[in-house]
């Protein structure tokens, strides 16, 4: 999660990551304007930014435009890394204390999730590489590390 990459760069390599992990990928213009997954990654760019500057209800506002329109839950105080990519994003949800890695990937359904109403983590970490799998429920304040594959059915990869 580093915060010395621009706004921008971050933006274009999470466009420009999408050709290293969906063989469907044709061109940049396409991958803008026809992935979910990646224009709420890019709408939680802007709203994260906004929360950290303390604008917090505009943070929230543009999250909820954002879910609106793409099907994809991210709270604003959610921490990101570089190269995410959300494939088939539909009803992906992801709380507010959660964390995510550099170079990880999510697929439709999946939830990283609290298991508290206490303040304090409550959502879970992933590590860098890190793939998880349609449906799976992430739950509280574990650890998946760097390398992880978690799927809910055998894995594509086999």
């Amino acid at each position: 999660m580093n915060d010395e990459v621009s706004l921008w760069q971050q933006i274009k390599e999470d466009v420009l990551c999408v050709f290293d992990r969906d063989p469907a990928a044709r061109n940049v213009f396409e991958i803008i304007t026809t992935y979910p997954g990646v224009q709420a990654i890019q709408w939680h760019r802007f709203s994260h930014w906004f929360w950290k500057h303390k604008m917090k209800w505009l943070a929230r506002f543009l999250s909820t435009i954002s879910r609106w329109l793409t099907g994809i839950e991210i709270h604003p105080a959610v921490k990101i890394g570089r190269r995410f990519f959300i494939d088939h994003g539909m009803g992906v949800v992801i709380g507010e204390t959660a964390e995510i890695g550099d170079d990880c990937t999510l697929y439709h359904g999946v939830t990283l999730g609290g298991t508290s109403w206490k303040e304090g983590k409550r959502h879970p970490t992933l590590a860098n590489n890190v793939v998880v799998g349609a449906g799976a429920k992430v739950l509280g304040p574990i650890c998946l590390h760097d390398g992880c594959l978690l799927y809910t059915s055998p894995s594509p990869r086999d």
